[in-house]
């Protein structure tokens, strides 16, 4: 029997070594969503992919939805599956339905309540919807889970304190550097996270910023918001070394930011101190930039003390916000207890036309013939009747008194058309 699954490698368990090795790039999301769909016993999946997680989201027939979701994971990343053993999270029927909403509305986040993860989770759905690998119940589960997050969003305040990555990256540069309004700030990447710590650092009065990204064009719809230059990524070295602060966030499969670089940056500067923020998923600087001097390089795993000093006000609308993804799954369960019944229908009116079809057909020959019209209608008409009455019949004769009484609804009463 098909059940609902998510196989998640996140945060709370998987350090930032281990999520890049699992990451989807987004140019690579059709091909692994296609993949993943022929896989045996996968009905419906889709993929969330972000800086915290990748998450498999399925509808699977099978015995053992873990090992088939684990299997694949490693397959396509080409891993052994003894390096992501540890840090696998599965979840199957009302523990996935719980998961899938916790992610939606950020009670899963690492940042509590954030909003950024809810319009990630409509991408993946997009992507599994143009892909076509979504079914009816999973459509309905994602659905379920975004109109649990809005529900959440309106009827509690765990959104309404500013603490998400970009505003926990901002804070933190600030430990570094006591006004940010002297210093320059690289940006890297031209995604919402870079758009939202250009976005931060514009309210601190920061006034040189430089957005540097792969398409320059993407990087001066940003740039140009806030009055900051904007340079492609084959610039960016010739100038790194004015930077003060760089943040970045690209989609690049490999580091873009080497130990060597930042060492000539640091000899124009004369040994002036750096803060580097990545919050890319792989990482886009070399974990080696750490060992200079005068560098002060934080992954986003570093931003959990910084996230942990700004949540009293979201927790205390944490209890609330699950007590509605509580409420909402009833729902959602209520109505995945009718969908055989819906299945049932839908049968049983696929095969209601054919029947019509068959009987139309020879009807339309017996016209052609020249039979009597009001003749090939009547017995049209009877054909149709006794072949739609035969399976509701015998099932009726078979059925026991309890049962009859709750089919008593089915008989519509006599009414003229």
């Amino acid at each position: 029997m098909s059940c609902i699954a998510i196989l998640s490698v996140n945060h709370q368990l998987a350090p930032v070594s281990v999520r890049e090795k699992v990451a989807f790039a987004p140019n690579g999301l059709p091909a692994a969503l296609t993949q993943l769909n022929k896989v045996k016993g996968i009905e419906a999946c889709a993929i969330l992919s972000t800086c915290n997680r990748s998450e498999i989201y399925a509808i699977i027939d099978s015995d053992n939805g873990k090992e088939t979701l684990s299997n694949y994971l490693a397959n396509v990343h080409n891993i052994d599956r003894v390096e992501i053993n540890p840090y696998l999270v599965y979840f199957e029927e009302d523990d996935a339905l719980q998961h899938i909403c916790y992610v939606a509305t950020g009670l899963d986040s690492l940042v509590l309540g954030e909003p950024q993860i809810l319009g990630q989770l409509k991408d993946a759905y997009h992507a599994a919807k143009e892909v076509g690998t979504l079914n009816k119940l999973l459509e309905k589960l994602f659905q379920h889970a975004f109109s649990t997050a809005k529900k959440v969003r309106t009827d509690t305040e765990i959104g309404s304190s500013a603490v998400s990555v970009a505003y926990c990256a901002v804070k933190l540069s600030e430990k570094i550097f006591a006004d940010l309004s002297e210093q320059t700030v690289m940006l890297i990447g031209a995604g919402e996270m870079i758009e939202l710590c250009a976005q931060h650092l514009n309210q601190k009065s920061v006034k040189k910023m430089i957005v540097a990204n792969r398409t320059i064009e993407n990087a001066k719809k940003i740039a140009n918001l806030y009055q900051a230059k904007s340079i492609s990524l084959k610039q960016f070295s010739s100038v790194i070394h004015e930077a003060d602060i760089i943040i970045s966030s690209t989609a690049a499969s490999v580091p873009i930011i080497g130990k060597g670089l930042i060492e000539s940056a640091l000899k124009l500067r004369k040994h002036k101190p750096i803060f580097m923020l990545d919050i890319a998923i792989p990482r886009d600087i070399e974990p080696e930039v750490a060992q200079l001097d005068d560098v002060f390089l934080y992954t986003i795993d570093d931003l959990q003390q910084v996230i942990d000093n700004n949540l009293n006000n979201r927790q205390k609308e944490k209890a609330l916000a699950e007590e509605i993804v509580v409420i909402q799954n009833k729902k959602f369960k209520d109505w995945l207890k009718k969908l055989p019944n819906e299945q049932v229908i839908q049968t049983y009116r696929e095969n209601a036309y054919k029947m019509k079809g068959v009987a139309v057909e020879s009807a339309l020959k017996q016209l052609k013939k020249g039979n009597d019209a009001a003749t090939v209608i009547q017995q049209l008409a009877d054909q149709l009747t006794n072949k739609l009455l035969h399976a509701p019949f015998n099932n009726i004769k078979q059925t026991d008194a309890q049962q009859l009484s709750q089919c008593q609804g089915c008989i519509p009463k006599n009414k003229k058309l």
